[in-house]
């Protein structure tokens, strides 16, 4: 499941423009996943994290339609100064993808955040992913 967010030029949602984003995201975005079309001043109200919060290298791959799994690991690698995160498997089934990340020294909460957040924003749509940290595990939808 994904959100639209929109308004028009009078910074409002019409129904008509409402129902034209919905017949759009049924017709021409992956059919995979579910749309909700809401009002661009929800996105506060229900906490979208800004643009700004991700690095432009993640950005710019999330926003590539032909990144693959070694193009996640590869940016993610970018982000690291010591360390390395690594793809372990994919369950097909439950889609649940299996991540570990090595580092020389524990990682802290905010570190993991945003390791979290980046991945969060790469995998695909309708993916689960769990992280491993050396014998941590953290699990997450997207």
């Amino acid at each position: 499941m994904a959100n639209i967010y929109a308004w028009n030029d009078q910074l409002r949602l019409e129904e008509e423009d409402r129902i034209a984003l919905k017949r759009f995201a049924a017709t021409d975005l992956a059919p995979y996943v579910c749309f909700k079309v809401k009002e661009y001043s929800k996105v506060q109200e229900e906490a979208v994290p800004r643009v700004d919060d991700v690095p432009d290298n993640v950005l710019r791959a999330a926003m590539n339609r032909s990144l693959d799994l070694q193009g996640i690991v590869s940016v993610m690698n970018e982000m690291f100064s010591s360390g390395r995160i690594a793809f372990n498997e994919y369950n097909p089934w439950s889609g649940l993808i299996h991540w570990s990340v090595n580092t020389p020294s524990a990682l802290t909460e905010i570190e993991k955040e945003l390791i979290h957040r980046y991945l969060y924003e790469l995998v695909p749509l309708g993916a689960t992913f769990e992280i491993q940290y050396d014998q941590e595990r953290e699990h997450s939808s997207r």
